[in-house]
């Protein structure tokens, strides 16, 4: 009996082991082979806006000028709400993710299984970190991309679209010290991170947004950047 028992718990245990093996090759083969797939770009003549594509090595931030157009961030993401306002700042960076992994995991050594699994599947608030710069300049982790005037206004309606706007209307800034420079700040957003939606898919769809070349998806840095070659 206690036999049986054993050998139903090792068999159990094995395909348990097996789906799992099996689930986790056929997600990263998805991403591996779809990451490399890239849309089509729309085929516009007057690419006059210039915004940057920009990672850290893991996470990729989209990055508008702080004023163009009919748009000017600094009114909607005050820099008085950085450590270190400067109103000669000329871009802003958007990322999007898990609201856990940003402001209870400033590196990698204070990642703890609570925090990744709940961002994993899902169970997390999310949040936008914003970032000013007075100035980027392209080189491995920075790709400069031209985009129309429309392209540019679709851009900065998919960003908004993603803060968790306040009574008033306005993003909500989120008050604490875990803050990674001088000049950035976060706020509340919508939606969830999670396993097949993560901050490097966030910023693939908000390339697709504008029509710009993207990955057909992908969950990691490498996949929006292999096609934007320096």
């Amino acid at each position: 009996m206690i036999r049986q028992l054993l050998k139903k718990s090792a068999r159990i245990l094995g395909i348990t082991l097996l789906t799992f093996i099996l689930f986790i090759a056929g997600y990263l083969l998805a991403a591996y082979i779809l990451s490399r797939m890239s849309t089509t770009p729309e085929p516009v003549s007057d690419r006059t806006v210039a915004v940057y594509i920009l990672t850290n090595g893991v996470h990729t931030d989209l990055v508008l000028p702080v004023r163009h157009g009919n748009t000017d961030w600094s009114s909607r993401i005050p820099f008085q709400y950085t450590a270190r306002p400067d109103t000669l700042a000329q871009y802003i960076a958007f990322g999007w993710g898990d609201k856990g992994f940003y402001l209870e995991t400033p590196t990698w050594a204070d990642l703890t299984f609570r925090t990744a699994y709940r961002a994993l599947f899902g169970l997390g608030a999310a949040a936008i970190h914003t970032t000013y710069y007075r100035q980027l300049s392209e080189n491995d982790d920075c790709r400069r991309i031209l985009i129309s005037e429309t392209q540019y206004n679709r851009l900065v309606a998919y960003i908004s679209n993603r803060f968790l706007p306040g009574p008033d209307g306005q993003p909500m800034l989120i008050a604490t010290h875990a803050n990674y420079g001088s000049h950035d700040a976060f706020y509340e957003a919508r939606g969830r991170y999670h396993l097949f939606y993560t901050c490097n898919t966030w910023a693939n769809n908000g390339l697709k947004s504008c029509g710009q070349k993207a990955a057909r998806w992908t969950i990691f840095d490498t996949g929006i950047f292999r096609h934007y070659p320096h």
